[in-house]
């Protein structure tokens, strides 16, 4: 933000600042020790390249497949070990990628199932160079941690992990180890993202103030997983904490809009609210018997989460998530500035003065047809490049795109366009606002996993 100092910005709320401490401002803190001397800030860490990539993948149930059947097509790129507890999924992967050139590209997978620690004798035994970690909640921290350990980066799904501990010790192994450790937020990659973070990146809305997140998805029907797959252990997450428990999809996108952690701005404070917790509930008794397992829980998690984060300079982002409400699909995707404001589900913009042939105010959406172009000038040059190697692939083209990046990085020696810190900072919001909620909205205060490097870190690039 050019009119924004952050230095002046600083002094003007020091007073407003020591009335809130005095008040009883909670603070989630985890005070970080000093980076060790022989550690590597992951900022804008590029490692050395990688011309054939021999990747291993942790977890094929649900979202492992799509990205293992991607990665297992592209030049440059071999699976070397899958592993799973189930050794129908694990078998199931394997004969796609020997389907591939008749088994020649990958021709010698390993295969590891029916224990909890089979993925450990994976990394020792296999070495890859890559770790795709698409398991439960619980298990992304101990499988990053040890995956860094064993020599390799790490592509972990959302969330980074759980708690605040955790994310504090992928960061000291990743900076110890001097791999990759990027949570796989793909929202980032979607065409409308990319074209936001494009025009913002122009100042086409001018400074930005103002951003709005969300993951509103009605997921009830996963509870029939009661065996395997999702619902099985996620309902209990439903069930027992009380936050927003699924915040980076809508947060992604918006935190680099803003460059937060990322040289001009970053996180500083939450504060959080949860309805009560009825959906769940209500469901469960219509739809299985009074003694299912199910009906045993005791559904604490409120059915809508609202949290407002405020920036190091004073500008806030609106959180929501609810998986419980029968609603549309939504991720808000809005994003304010001085001079307009994007918007999405549905696409829409307003421009200060409106735009050429269109409209010639801001009190009228431009959406629809008209959009048409907004894309013609504003298209992301990745987007446009990577979109016919996405195509077909998950997600409207998402998931494909992030990965031909990922591996555009990797062969490259690139920095990847999200760092162990932004995954985080992202993931956070799930242990903060929990705290906030359960202290009735006191305010709770990011640790800076960066030790203060955020504010030398390059913003994303817009790469062409």
């Amino acid at each position: 933000m050019k009119q924004i100092n952050r230095r002046n910005f600083i002094k003007k709320t020091s007073l407003s600042g020591a009335a809130i401490a005095l008040t009883g401002l909670s603070s989630n803190r985890a005070e970080a020790q000093e980076r060790s001397s022989k550690a590597q800030y992951m900022g804008d860490y590029a490692a050395p390249k990688l011309d054939h990539i021999r990747a291993a993948f942790i977890g094929v149930g649900a979202r492992g497949p799509y990205h293992l059947r991607f990665f297992a097509q592209q030049d440059h790129c071999e699976v070397v070990a899958i592993s799973d507890l189930y050794e129908d999924l694990v078998l199931k992967e394997k004969a796609f990628c020997e389907a591939i050139d008749a088994g020649e590209k990958h021709a010698n997978i390993a295969t590891y199932y029916g224990g909890e620690d089979q993925w450990k004798r994976m990394l020792s035994e296999v070495k890859p160079d890559i770790v795709f970690i698409c398991t439960n909640w619980k298990n992304h921290a101990p499988m990053a941690i040890e995956s860094m350990k064993q020599g390799a980066h790490v592509f972990i799904e959302v969330p980074m992990a759980v708690t605040l501990q955790e994310m504090w010790d992928i960061v000291d192994t990743s900076e110890s180890t001097k791999k990759h450790c990027m949570m796989m937020e793909n929202v980032n990659y979607s065409r409308d993202e990319l074209m936001f973070l494009n025009m913002c990146r122009q100042q086409v809305i001018g400074d930005l103030l103002h951003a709005e997140a969300a993951y509103i998805h009605e997921l009830r029907f996963q509870m029939e997983e009661q065996e395997r797959g999702t619902g099985s252990w996620r309902t209990h997450h439903y069930a027992h904490r009380n936050g927003n428990l699924y915040p980076t999809h809508g947060l992604g996108p918006v935190a680099q809009y803003m460059n937060l952690a990322r040289g001009d701005d970053n996180f500083k404070r939450l504060v959080s609210f949860s309805t009560p917790a009825m959906g769940r509930q209500q469901y469960a008794e219509k739809n299985y018997p009074a003694d299912h397992k199910w009906n045993a829980l005791d559904y604490t998690g409120g059915d809508l989460n609202t949290s407002i984060i405020k920036t190091e300079l004073g500008r806030t982002i609106m959180i929501q998530w609810d998986e419980t409400s029968p609603r549309p699909y939504s991720r808000h995707n809005l994003i304010q500035g001085t001079k307009g404001t994007l918007a999405g589900f549905p696409t829409r913009v307003a421009l200060e003065g409106g735009y050429e042939g269109i409209v010639d105010h801001h009190h009228r959406w431009i959406q629809g047809d008209q959009l048409e172009a907004l894309y013609e000038k504003y298209d992301h040059p990745l987007y446009l490049r990577g979109k016919n190697a996405a195509k077909g692939s998950g997600h409207g083209g998402m998931d494909g795109l992030m990965l031909y990046r990922i591996i555009e990085c990797l062969r490259n020696g690139l920095p990847l366009d999200q760092n162990v810190y932004e995954g985080c900072f992202w993931s956070a919001v799930s242990p903060l606002s929990e705290a906030s909620v359960q202290m009735d909205g006191a305010p709770q205060s990011f640790p800076d996993f960066t030790r203060g490097g955020w504010k030398t870190t390059r913003p994303l690039d817009i790469v062409g």
